[in-house]
């Protein structure tokens, strides 16, 4: 694409950024807008999805027509249909009349679908149809209808992972992904990040007569450090937070970092190992993990309490008793969460407590078949390397080897 004319684009739809992710985009949105081509945009949220459909839009044939943007993760389940669709009268509680839906209201213009991905699956059959062959039926109808709308859908979601997970459609995917088009995420735009908060100061400035605020150096190095996870969005709400809040005018990098949340990965969830076959797969492998770690604690404080039991019964002085005791249960208060609560009972009727626990608890928690599992995942996972699935464990080789025999794995 010429300068001239991709300059002339981000000034119509204030577009601000030099990168070549986003020149790419905009230029592959500028060479399919006239024609009639599905288009999937993909991105991460933020990175400002919602302006190259109406871009494509407004460079088509149909920009006379209308042009509709839908999110369709905002629309209940038990009416989506009937809002893209349209129903007849009485087909439902509610339905007082007819309605045309989206897309026959649309028809000869644009649809914007974002958040494709949150479509039921019902919904997706739907929308597959349509974009073979143009044709719907309203909820609660028999007619079969026409519509020639042109659909460009979004996405946040990792489509290719949600097919996987049998969440989305494969064959919907391929009809909405003719034309892809990826928008980059902030943290990988460089210098766009100041161009972007200089933008939005200014706007700041202007709509509440504040002087504008500016950068020192090292504000603008810790500007384009910062991973953005909410993308131009987080970085716009960041300007109007220092804008309005913030005495000086000059802002630097200790005035800056107040604003910038210190860690915010601690907000997401933790990744899983990429060995895992699949999410519910690995999750449930987690908590076996978990719960082996936890049985080997209530272990180890079983036989504490035991060996402790035999000092009280062989000790003379009930004193001497009693202050041992007390050294074991301050060592477990701050080690096992939950356990220091049972131990100001008397020591007899502890220790008679864990041993009727030690009775129930195979047959309550099932942990024997937890343990015989995790060692027979860790045995595959490391090819039969004991060593290995030990280490992954955390437990020792002469453990591993014992609970192998108590359980008979090599048997199988």
């Amino acid at each position: 694409m010429e300068i001239e004319r991709l300059q002339d684009i981000k000034r119509r739809y204030k577009i601000v950024g030099n990168c070549n992710a986003l020149n790419r985009a905009l230029d592959v949105a500028c060479q399919v807008a006239p024609t009639d081509l599905s288009v999937l945009i993909e991105g991460e949220s933020g990175v400002g999805k919602e302006i190259v459909p109406r871009l494509i839009h407004d460079l088509s044939p149909r920009n006379r027509k209308k042009y509709l943007a839908i999110n369709c993760g905002s629309i209940p389940e038990g009416t989506i249909d009937s809002e893209l669709f349209g129903h007849e009268k009485g087909s439902f509680t509610g339905a007082i009349g007819e309605s045309d839906g989206y897309f026959g209201v649309a028809d000869g213009g644009t649809i914007f679908l974002d958040e494709v991905g949150e479509l039921p699956l019902a919904t997706q059959a739907r929308l597959l149809r349509v974009l073979e062959t143009g044709e719907y039926i309203r909820v609660g109808g028999q007619e079969v209808r026409k519509t020639d709308v042109r659909i460009v859908a979004a996405t946040n979601v990792n489509v290719r992972k949600a097919i996987t997970e049998g969440r989305f459609r494969e064959d919907l995917y391929y009809r909405l992904n003719t034309i892809p088009i990826h928008l980059p995420p902030l943290r990988e735009r460089g210098d766009d990040v100041v161009l972007l908060f200089r933008l939005f100061a200014m706007e700041m400035a202007d709509k509440y007569r504040l002087p504008r605020i500016e950068l020192t150096e090292g504000a603008r190095q810790l500007l384009m450090k910062y991973k953005w996870p909410g993308n131009i969005r987080q970085l716009k709400n960041l300007t109007e937070q220092i804008s309005v809040l913030s005495t000086e005018r000059t802002i630097s990098e200790k005035t800056l970092s107040q604003y910038i949340p210190v860690n915010e990965e601690s907000t997401m969830l933790a990744t899983l190992g990429s060995n895992s076959h699949g999410s519910f797969e690995s999750e449930r492998e987690l908590l076996y993990k978990i719960l082996y770690e936890l049985r080997g604690n209530v272990n180890d404080l079983r036989r504490e309490l035991n060996s402790l039991r035999g000092k009280l019964e062989s000790a003379t002085p009930m004193s001497s008793a009693v202050s041992a005791y007390q050294g074991v249960s301050g060592d477990y208060h701050t080690g096992v969460t939950g356990i220091s609560s049972q131990m100001v009972t008397p020591m007899s009727q502890q220790v008679d407590y864990m041993e009727a626990e030690e009775v129930r608890e195979p047959e309550n928690l099932k942990y024997d078949d937890l343990k015989r599992s995790l060692l027979i995942k860790a045995l595959e996972r490391n090819g039969g390397n004991r060593k290995k699935a030990a280490a992954e464990l955390g437990i020792s080789d002469r453990t591993l080897y014992r609970q192998i025999k108590q359980y008979g794995i090599n048997e199988e």
